[in-house]
């Protein structure tokens, strides 16, 4: 009998697989799981054999990630760091530190700020001039579909109150009609496009960054959701590629390649060649990313019914489609037919309808070919359309950590959505019934990164750690194990991994240990946990 090289015993663990979903014992050989279950599993252990007694923390499949900017996460953490605070003053004094850190910087970049510290969720130019009047300044918000620009980078840009606003987005102004500093969407490359360019060694630099992060929240793979030049930052393939040929990529990535909206079916053959030129090693582009809508928050996520104003009465806007629907039916069932996975932002209930209605044009023109289309977000979703996720195959690709009452929801969304509309967010807990398959991903840089954390709000609807005793529709909670299965087995399936995310025989030996069993523990104790350890196929690439 072949013996393991790395043997956990004393469990618990922990499958995903329903066929037995609890054991105590783990074997790998190699970099496969050779068997699964109790004390029979000892008969593996070996003169070579590593041991790795678990008394009573848990082994898991590794977690995956199905939408992440890692790249630009990783990058972000060498620039203004501006998260884990909502304080104005504490921004403020951030920025003139990292300023002052660095006088050799001719542009103060970075991020993170929140909507909710400002008025209207608009800071003004004047504020980043009372700290830093001398150099352009640019800095994403922490959603990254606006950002914060002082004057001189305004200057450089050549914005003024003349300057039309981009089809896609819309440059905040102040009452003479000159640019007050907020920058919504496609608006933000205005002053992005001016700014120095990352290096590829910046841009590997920040995978690496990130990827060690990630595996230190027990993260073993993940689809970054956006490889290509967007609002003004460089496109991450690069890195990809370099880190996967000399084998610094430790991690299971799947790459999902920008659809240009200003642009049309032309560009699907550049996508075809993209496919074949980028896959290598552990790092493969077999998707389009195509972002349909904006946010919420700025009123560019796509509506079916138009947002309301502060005193409650409908407005003329009810969001954008960044893509025309009638193109999008012809471009997805073209990527379909191409064996492309198509993921969509859909944040919007239009949105979500209008990415359906363009996979139900693939399936009548190419029938179910199993490309695993995934719509991500899914903030609003219309209730008429939640079975429809089930009939068409698509993969529910939810953000849990925004699922909860935090203000900015309680401030810039909830009263600008109205009662009925509020009610139909993030509703994990109606697709299960419908039969939809979930997968999980984070968004980060956006929000937290953090697993465990988006998994405590998936089955809580709170906030870790959060005084607010109010549950967020309560009703679209998810238990534990259909969460667990979000992070595993669904995001695994979504990044075409199907030899990972759970733990049965022959199965890629991507494995997580916890500090504790979160499974026999309190729920509202899920985000306390943490990750002591991480594999990548039966090599620990990560150790608490």
């Amino acid at each position: 009998m072949t013996k393991a090289d790395l043997v956990f015993t004393r469990g618990p663990v922990f499958t995903v697989d329903p066929a037995r979903t609890r054991a105590t014992s783990l074997a790998v050989v190699g970099d496969r799981i050779a068997a699964v279950g109790h004390d029979e599993v000892r008969d593996l252990i070996g003169p070579r054999t590593e041991v790795v007694d678990l008394t009573g923390r848990l082994l898991l499949p590794g977690f995956q990630d199905a939408h992440v900017h890692a790249v630009f996460g990783g990058s972000e953490l060498a620039e203004c760091d501006l998260t884990g605070t909502v304080g104005v003053p504490e921004y403020l004094s951030r920025i003139r530190a990292y300023a002052d850190a660095h006088p050799d910087r001719a542009w103060i970049t970075g991020g993170g700020w929140s909507m909710e510290s400002f008025e209207g969720g608009s800071p003004t130019r004047q504020l980043l001039d009372s700290v830093v009047p001398d150099r352009p300044v640019l800095l994403s918000n922490r959603d990254h579909h606006g950002a914060w620009a002082n004057t001189r980078a305004l200057e450089l840009a050549d914005i003024t109150a003349d300057t039309p606003d981009p089809a896609d987005g819309r440059i905040e102004r102040e009452p003479d009609g000159s640019p007050s500093g907020m920058l919504q969407e496609g608006a933000t490359t205005l002053v992005a496009r001016v700014a120095p360019a990352s290096t590829p060694a910046d841009r590997l630099a920040g995978l690496l960054r990130a990827q060690e992060l990630l595996h230190s929240l027990g993260i073993t793979g993940w689809q970054d959701a956006l490889l290509g030049a967007f609002s003004g930052r460089s496109d991450p393939s690069d890195a990809y590629a370099a880190a996967a040929r000399d084998g610094s990529l430790t991690a299971r990535v799947t790459g999902a390649l920008w659809w240009d909206r200003q642009r049309g079916a032309e560009q699907i053959p550049e996508l075809v060649a993209l496919r074949e030129e980028l896959s290598e090693g552990r790092f493969r582009a077999g998707s389009v990313k195509i972002m349909q809508d904006g946010i919420a928050e700025n009123f560019t996520a796509a509506m079916t019914s138009p947002y309301l104003d502060g005193c409650g009465c409908a407005t003329a806007n009810s969001g954008l489609s960044f893509v025309d629907p009638g193109a999008l039916r012809s471009y997805v069932t073209e990527l379909d037919a191409l064996d492309f996975q198509v993921h969509f932002h859909a944040l919007g209930d239009r949105a979500v309808r209008e990415a359906l209605d363009a996979l139900e044009a693939a399936v009548a023109a190419n029938g179910h070919r199993g490309n695993r289309h995934h719509l991500a977000h899914l903030q609003v979703v219309h209730p008429d359309d939640i079975p429809r996720f089930a009939s068409l195959g698509a993969l529910a690709n939810i953000q849990p950590l925004w699922a909860a009452h935090e203000p900015q929801m309680d401030e810039l969304t909830i009263p600008f959505l109205g009662p009925e509309r509020a009610a139909w967010q993030y509703p994990f807990g109606d697709l299960v019934r419908a039969g939809a398959t979930l997968v999980a991903g984070s968004d980060w840089p956006v929000s937290s990164p953090d697993p465990l954390a988006g998994i405590h709000v998936a089955v809580n609807r709170r906030e870790p750690g959060s005084t607010d005793d109010r549950v967020f529709l309560p009703e679209q909670r998810l238990d534990l194990p259909t969460a667990l299965a979000a992070y595993t087995a669904g995001s695994a399936h979504a990044n075409g991994h199907d030899d990972a995310g759970s733990l049965r025989p022959g199965n890629l030996a991507d494995l997580v240990v916890l500090d504790r069993d979160i499974l026999t523990g309190p729920p509202e104790e899920i985000a306390d946990a943490r990750v002591e350890r991480t594999y990548v196929g039966g090599r620990l690439v990560h150790a608490a």
